[in-house]
């Protein structure tokens, strides 16, 4: 846009808030800004560079062809509408997120007789939340959902409650929902109690939620009730437990988060640290791109709007390591979402303070962990094999699939996960062939893919339901690596297709280490001997082949073991474990006498046993054989 077309523009901006969107020559958001004013704010883009203290916005302003606006009624609502602007675009001279990983919550959700869920979107709804929990951790959210169904007896089924149902379902029987939908079980008002304590629970509030169960022991106990003091008891035993296993983090009982930043270049990380009912619920890091150039209080400044854009329930008091330039604003913000007053404040002294500076050593030293990581050896053989494959992001998480032939044609087939170039144990997985029979890797490498993505598409469906499942085969990786030619690629290639999974995908020949890919070169790569990408991609290789021959040893020793056994007539499988597992082994039942077999297996099939190992000796042992 010619500079005259800029100043024609300039003249009519409004003076009322809003957000303003800075554009490159390319038509690209470079920058999303927020204004009490937008006139006076955006004219500051357009004056004199040299007059501009930062050099950070002397760039960008010499960066700026074009510019939007979008005015708004006040500046909390310019707040909001920046950070989902600022999510839309990512303009490279924001402070963003690294990643877009949506956090997990706990839901109550809003129906007559709520459900405990777990959800990573956060919707106004008139549920109620409770989060975020660590991103990586989906064990500690499925144990909360577990204690919490324990504890307060919350029902997981989907069906419409209306009461009127001939029996209640196993949840009732095993103690874990009170049945509100058969005539005689909870009542809605009873329900509605047990969903108040597991929300005050959950809140973090156990201490006068212990002092009401204990008062309603004791009246039950007094109105001898004695089964329903009984249940109050193990009720308050089990919370008590769950109290006392999380750590205090003050004297007073405050719901407060807390916010501190390191920063490294144009890398930083946000700790927080989450206390409710003054205990540390729960902590996450944040790492952030587009920190160049900025202060730690401006970097941390934009961080907050945009994560308490999506927060569902702010708590009484925020503590920041510096003060930044919206406090106010922000502590407006928060107010208006939490329909209660929030303090956001920079504390000076005492325990508050050294939280803040625990919160900012955790900053420190877990930017550090990252940079490390990305710059040691792993770093090194995931940016050269990003650049020898000509891929667009670093492959953090590579799965690497093997197949396994042996006796009678059965095949075993392996999947391993490297993550940042180490393994990550957790993500193995195994496959016995099912659908085909015969030594053919290219059909049994393209049966673990199928199966392996099946999985996926259905895990995936569930969460998007937001059921309490925990994710495994939905995470996807950045490369697949297989162990194999230009055929076996091939038939990887056919699978991603069919399941629409557009993941890079190469193989890795043995003996010459020759690396194909699915474009259409002539040749295979050929990496340096000496290089760590190469390296990298046989570590994971030969992994994913131990992998395999172990699961393979597994099940040939296993049929090595039952091969005697299963020849005696009347002995089947649960009989030859029976056996097994009270010997040890086929030697032991040899050495065992008629009685002691028939202890396990009755008298008439231990005769049977007995004699037909005494007709068929082992002759790995001698002195067996001459008996």
């Amino acid at each position: 846009m010619e500079a005259a077309e800029i100043q024609e523009k300039l003249k009519v901006l409004p003076t009322r808030p809003g957000v303003y969107l800075m554009k490159d020559g390319a038509g690209r958001v470079i920058y999303v800004g927020k204004a009490a004013s937008l006139r006076n704010r955006v004219r500051q883009y357009f004056q004199d560079p040299d007059a501009v203290d930062n050099p950070r916005v002397q760039h960008l302003m010499s960066r700026i062809a074009d510019f939007e606006v979008v005015g708004t009624d006040n500046e909390v609502e310019a707040l909001l509408l920046e950070v989902n602007l600022i999510k839309r675009h990512r303009p490279i001279y924001n402070v963003r997120m690294a990643d877009d990983k949506a956090f997990p919550y706990l839901k109550l959700t809003n129906e007559p007789f709520p459900k405990i869920v777990m959800t990573r979107k956060v919707v106004r709804d008139g549920a109620r939340y409770f989060g975020p929990y660590p991103y990586h951790e989906p064990k500690l959210i499925r144990r909360t959902i577990r204690t919490v169904r324990k504890l307060f007896k919350l029902r997981t089924c989907a069906i419409e409650i209306t009461g009127d149902l001939p029996r209640p379902c196993l949840d009732y029987y095993i103690g874990q929902c009170t049945a509100p939908c058969v005539a005689w079980g909870a009542s809605r008002e009873q329900y509605a109690e047990q969903v108040r304590q597991a929300g005050a629970f959950l809140e973090g509030k156990q201490a006068p939620l212990l002092d009401a169960l204990r008062r309603e022991m004791e009246e039950a106990a007094a109105r001898q009730e004695f089964e329903r003091a009984a249940q109050l008891r193990d009720r308050i035993q089990a919370m008590e437990a769950v109290y006392e296993r999380q750590r205090i983090a003050s004297t007073g009982m405050e719901d407060r988060d807390v916010a501190a930043v390191a920063q490294s270049g144009d890398a930083a990380c946000v700790q927080m640290f989450f206390i409710r009912g003054g205990r540390v619920q729960g902590q996450e890091q944040f790492l952030l791109d587009g920190g160049q150039g900025l202060t730690r209080a401006q970097i941390l400044g934009q961080f907050l709007t945009q994560y308490y854009a999506e927060a569902p329930s702010p708590p009484r008091e925020v503590l920041l390591q510096e003060e930044i330039e919206d406090q106010r604003l922000l502590a407006t913000f928060l107010r208006e979402r939490r329909g209660g007053p929030v303090a956001v404040e920079v504390p000076q002294r005492g325990d508050r303070r050294r939280l803040v500076e625990l919160a900012a050593e955790n900053a420190a030293l877990y930017l550090h962990q990252e940079r490390a990581r990305s710059v040691g050896p792993e770093g090194v053989a995931l940016k050269e094999l990003q650049e020898a494959l000509g891929l667009e992001e670093m492959p953090f998480r590579i799965e690497a699939y093997d197949v396994s032939n042996f006796q009678a044609g059965e095949a075993v087939g392996s999947l391993i996960v490297f993550e940042g170039g180490r393994p990550a144990k957790a993500g193995y997985r195994r496959f016995k062939m099912k659908w085909t029979e015969g030594p053919n890797d290219f059909a049994h490498l393209a049966e673990m893919l199928r199966r392996r993505f099946a999985q996926a598409r259905q895990e995936q469906e569930r969460l998007d339901r937001d059921e309490p499942v925990r994710a495994k085969w939905s995470i996807l990786p950045d490369l697949i690596l297989i162990d194999g030619g230009r055929g076996q690629l091939s038939a990887a290639q056919e699978v991603l297709f069919e399941y629409n999974q557009p993941i890079p995908a190469i193989g890795l020949a043995k003996q010459l280490e020759l690396v194909y890919t699915p474009d259409d070169r002539p040749e295979p790569l050929v990496l340096p001997r000496d290089g760590q990408a190469l390296r990298l991609l046989q570590r994971v290789r030969d992994e994913a082949h131990r992998f395999a021959n172990t699961y393979h040893q597994q099940l040939r020793q296993r049929r090595i073991v039952f091969s005697v056994l299963d020849d005696i007539p009347g002995i089947g499988e649960k009989r030859k474990r029976d056996l097994i597992r009270t010997f040890g082994s086929v030697r032991k039942i040899r050495e065992a006498s008629v009685e002691e077999i028939g202890a396990v297996i009755g008298p008439k099939l231990a005769d049977r046993v007995a004699g037909y190992l005494r007709d068929h000796p082992d002759l790995r042992y001698k002195d067996e054989a001459v008996r």
